[in-house]
Order: structure tokens, then sequence, then C-alpha cells
């Protein structure tokens, strides 16, 4: 199988994309990757003379659906070009099909899905490996936001922050979302994009504590996506991790092999590939006698700013509900959202790995 990794670079206006994309093909090219960018295809449209501010609904359908079937043809093409490459290949999307959504309203959207005959959850979570988020300055560095580098962009700050969320709302569910804030200077804001790359592709990083919060649900999540999750750990050698997968809605699922190996006491490498449903039968038969599958519904949604995941286990542990965050909280107070009661902090507790939930007692 060839070594092609395709994630999204996606956010809100004035949010770094262009320094990022620069620095990513730099970065990546020099450790000895063949990098693709594919251009943003609304960008395109808009030097070609497209209006997409049109009153012309007719027409704005007609715009909106030749700008999906565009994106996805043009993916396809450079998926198909990485396929001859001799060198491992990253193919950076300036944003991608569910931007689109972002922009229209919920039933023009589903009128597009259904007239070119895609659903969510392949045009979401099959096609892209990771998508990475960077958040508009308006949210957080308001007093570097502007319109003057872009003369496509007309959104004050509170348009901005509003578009911001949306896009990432677009985004929600897919099991690799990644929202780089404001939280820190420009260049860090930089330098944590291209971590997050690295670590998608397999370069060792740091090992970082997740936090993990035992809750309670006491009210209903707004805006989360939801999904179902079947994960079985497969026999592996001693200090590597490998499991599988099965994860989607209404009935479509993409299927994962994710392998973790520490190579040192502070550093490891995960790879991860999508793979077919032929397969998956397969290395099930692969499956820890030691284990069982894990079966849960995740919930994603965004709140304060923040970026969750909320599993729900279905089995072996039933009703057990675990909020996670990623290491980049550090040991700092975590506020949980309102709908969320803390029963426990299980951060660092190994009987809450859920490669040790899947024990069989």
């Amino acid at each position: 199988m060839k070594d092609i990794t395709k994630i999204v670079l996606t956010g809100g206006p004035c949010a770094g994309k262009t320094t990022a994309l620069v620095r990513i093909i730099e970065h990546f090219t020099s450790m000895g990757y063949k990098v693709f960018t594919l251009p943003e295809v609304p960008t395109m449209f808009n030097q070609a003379g497209v209006n997409y501010l049109t009153k012309n609904r007719a027409l704005f359908y007609e715009i909106e659906k030749s700008t999906l079937l565009l994106q996805m043809e043009m993916e396809d093409k450079f998926m198909r070009m990485a396929q001859q490459c001799e060198k491992p290949v990253l193919i950076v999307c300036d944003r991608g099909v569910m931007d689109i959504s972002a922009y229209l309203s919920t039933e023009m959207w589903h009128a597009l899905l259904n007239d070119i005959g895609v659903n969510v959850v392949k045009l979401r979570d099959a096609r892209y490996d990771a998508v990475v988020h960077m958040v508009t300055a308006a949210n957080g560095a308001a007093e570097f936001y502007t319109t003057a580098n872009n003369d496509s962009r007309t959104e004050d700050v509170d348009q901005a922050c509003m578009l911001d969320m949306k896009v990432v709302s677009a985004w929600t569910g897919h099991p690799h979302i990644r929202v780089v804030d404001n939280n820190v200077d420009f260049e860090k804001k930089i330098h944590n994009v291209l971590a997050e790359i690295s670590n998608l592709i397999g370069i060792p990083q740091p090992i970082e504590m997740e936090r993990k919060f035992v809750v309670k649900i006491i009210d209903e999540i707004p805006g989360c996506a939801e999904s179902e999750i079947t994960q079985t750990y497969l026999m592996s050698e001693p200090g590597t991790e490998i499991r599988l997968r099965k994860r989607g809605s209404n009935g479509t699922y993409v299927y994962v092999q994710t392998t973790k190996k520490k190579v040192s006491s502070t550093e490891y490498i995960e790879t991860e590939r999508q793979i077919t449903p032929q397969l998956y039968v397969q290395l099930l038969q692969q499956a820890d006698p030691k284990r069982q599958s894990i079966r849960k519904i995740r919930k994603n949604f965004m709140w304060n700013k923040r970026y969750y995941e909320l599993d729900t286990y279905v089995s072996p542990s039933m009703d057990l509900n675990i909020l996670e965050l990623d290491g980049k909280c550090g040991s700092q107070e975590v506020e949980l959202p309102p709908f969320l009661k803390l029963v426990e902090d299980v951060t660092g507790n190994t009987d809450y790995f859920s490669i040790n939930i899947a024990l069989k007692k």
C-alpha cells in the first residue's frame, strides 16, 4: 500500500492558512515527502468571474454543485498521481468538501447530496485522514484580524467568528479533527499545525497524557455529531498496540487500522490507515483472545472554543461516559460544559484506557 496521507487545512477568515501552507510545503518536503497542495476551489471560481453572492438561486445552486464536484474530482486526480510517486506523499487540501456546507442552508446542502448521490459519512470521514482547523484571528486575536490581504474577505469580526463556528461544525464528527486556536502567538500556532500533521504521518511525537473524565450527561448536548464505534484489539508484540475501528452511522461505515508503538520512554509513533470492509473482516481473525470488542457511541462537539469527544460505552461497560480532551490542556483546570456533571477525573488511570476496558473479566 502506498504511503499517502490526505488532510484538510481549513478554518475561519484570517486564520493563517496561507502562511501555514507555505510552511507545510517547506517542512515536509525537507523531510523527504512529496507534498501536493490543492488550491481552494471557490477562490479559483471567483478569479474566473463566478459570483457566489448572486441573487439568482438557480445559478447559485449550480455554482455550489459545481464547486463540490470539482473539489471531489480534483482530490481524486491527485490521489491517482500520488499512487505513482516513489516518495511518501502528503496531500493538503486548502479546504475540503464539508466546507461547502457552511455556506448553504441545510435544505440546499441535503438537496446537493441527494443530487450527486453521496452521504455525509463518506464525504466527511472516508475522504480525509485528518482535518486541521485553524481558528480565525477574530476569535482570540482580534487585534490581528484584517480584510486587507484578501479581496474576497468582507466579514467583520463578529461575522468571521460566526463563519468559523459554522466551518468547524461542518467537520465535527470526523475521527481526527484538530482545532488550532489563538491561545499562543502566531509562530507557535503554525508550529502546532506542523506538529499535528507530524503526529498523523507517524513522525515520533512526545507522549502527551490525554485528559479523561468520567461524567454524567444531565442535559441535551447542543450541536453534537454522533457516531457508532466498534473497536477491536489485535494480537501484537509487547510495546505495540494494534486496533481496528468500524465507525459510522445510519448503516454507512468507515474502517480503520491503527498501530501505536512506543519507541522510547518519552516518544511514540502512531500510524493509521483506512482499510476495506473485506480486509477488516479478515483482520478480525487476529483479534486478541484476552479482550472483547468495545462498542460505544461517540458524541463530538464544540463548547467554549474547545473540541470534545464524549464516549458512551454500550459494552463491555454499560452506561460509562468518558469525556476526553487532548494533552494540550496540560494540567490546567478544565471547565466542563454545563450539560455534563463531573464524576471523577481519571486522567492517567490505566483502568480507563480502552485497551484495559476491553479485557475479559
